[in-house]
């Protein structure tokens, strides 16, 4: 994967945070490009007074964000509040707050809107400290986003109102909704001034909205599955709310949708491509429901890749794979949720009442 830097001004005190991260992403075989537009990761580093955005022009573009936090050792309780806002200001899928190198050995703490916090601790040894700090961005780094879509305006009369696999994605969007289980590792509303809550709803869809996805199989090769950043107690339309799946095209790297003529459908959930995945391989699962929650001794993916990439849903296929019986398994995804497999959306709910747990571990 090619990789850049931003334009970093006034952070001239973290160039030696810069040229490492530079040279361990070289030695382990990513490209340094100039131009952003040919950068499928960029960097963007700012300073923390001045949150500076990168505007992605490509959708499968991931932004590393990079700032100081104030000098000295940094908590949890500490970092998260400092470097929370500045993830969210900066548009980023991962901010990397590095302490002041007054600091003899600066930590670098890393911080998602969905995965938590982790902080990699100083060292004098600069090379086994990067190291440290590319593992954390490899899942980044080396992830494919499968966000396309391509609508097929061939969806069968039939089914523009929908059919009973539809309906039974309506209850279970109700169903999940009522879980109100949301990514949100830290208290948001201690952390965000009322600003930052709005701009934060703004970009992630989280206000009023449940957060997951569910779907069902519809026949051998194609499934109904909900939109992105919908309200899953309310799904109505078919091609807005719920769409119809009916393919990969590996070589576009998007997903194939069957819609209804004459209308300006929604893109499907970002998991689609690992629901696809599970479809295809185990025909006796009928549906999947992904939520932001945990379930006690459940196998868990070992590297929390960015949800919409093809890694993520290989990892989660994977885990199915093992299981003794794939139609009814629960699958971890490490520091992030569940994936669960069932013969039908109803049966899923029946399954797993009353063993969800609301906060999902992190590690």
């Amino acid at each position: 994967m090619d990789f850049t830097f931003a334009p970093h001004g006034d952070l001239k005190q973290l160039d030696w945070f810069f040229a490492g991260l530079r040279d361990v992403m070289i030695q382990r075989g990513h490209r340094l490009v100039d131009d952003p537009d040919q950068a499928s990761l960029v960097i963007n580093p700012f300073t923390r007074d001045d949150p500076k955005v990168f505007r992605r022009r490509g959708q499968a573009v991931f932004v590393v964000g990079i700032t100081e936090l104030a000098a000295g050792e940094k908590s949890v309780d500490q970092a998260i509040p400092e470097g929370y806002p500045l993830l969210v200001r900066s548009l980023a899928n991962l901010l990397i707050g590095v302490t002041e190198p007054g600091d003899s050995a600066p930590d670098a703490h890393f911080i998602t809107p969905e995965q938590g916090h982790y902080r990699v601790n100083g060292t004098a040894d600069r090379g086994r400290f990067f190291e440290k700090v590319y593992e954390r961005v490899e899942p980044l780094a080396t992830s494919r986003l499968v966000i396309d879509n391509v609508f097929e305006p061939d969806l069968p009369e039939e089914l523009w109102h929908g059919d009973e696999i539809t309906a039974s994605i309506r209850r279970a969007g109700k169903k999940l909704d009522a879980l109100n289980v949301l990514p949100t590792p830290f208290p948001i509303d201690e952390i965000l001034s009322e600003k930052d809550r709005r701009h934060l709803k703004k970009l992630y869809g989280i206000g009023g909205l449940s957060y997951g996805n569910i779907s069902a199989r519809y026949d051998a090769t194609r499934f109904w599955m909900s939109a992105s950043g919908v309200d899953k107690s309310d799904l109505r339309e078919v091609g807005r709310d719920i769409l119809m799946v009916k393919d990969y095209d590996q070589e576009r790297g998007a997903m194939i949708l069957s819609v209804p003529p004459n209308l300006e459908p929604r893109r499907v959930s970002v998991d689609a491509i690992e629901h696809w995945m599970i479809y295809r391989e185990h025909p006796s699962v009928g549906a999947i429901l992904h939520t932001h929650a945990w379930m006690e001794g459940v196998p868990s993916t070992e590297f929390n890749y960015p949800c919409g990439t093809y890694e993520l849903g290989q990892a989660v296929a994977d885990i199915v794979r093992t299981q003794s019986d794939p139609a009814r398994a629960v699958v971890g995804l490490k520091n992030h949720g569940l994936t669960i497999t069932g013969e039908s959306l109803d049966e899923i709910f029946d399954r797993i009442e009353g063993r969800l747990l609301q906060s999902v571990p992190m590690s």
